[in-house]
């Protein structure tokens, strides 16, 4: 599922405040200043700190 345009201009890492970048085919919010993952489920982004996931190398 793609988030629409609009709600990913004003999406911010809960983290750093950086730019968030939607990879859909893993339906999640990456920081690549962070190296963070923020999973979507059923099209709401878990943006909660803790439930962070780190970027597999």
């Amino acid at each position: 599922m793609t988030l629409p345009e609009d709600l990913l201009e004003i999406l911010a890492c809960p983290l750093c405040s950086g730019p968030l970048a939607e990879e859909a085919d893993k339906n999640r919010l990456v920081c690549r200043a962070c190296g963070v993952a923020f999973e979507i489920q059923d099209g709401i982004p878990d943006m909660l700190p803790e439930n962070a996931k780190p970027l597999e190398s």
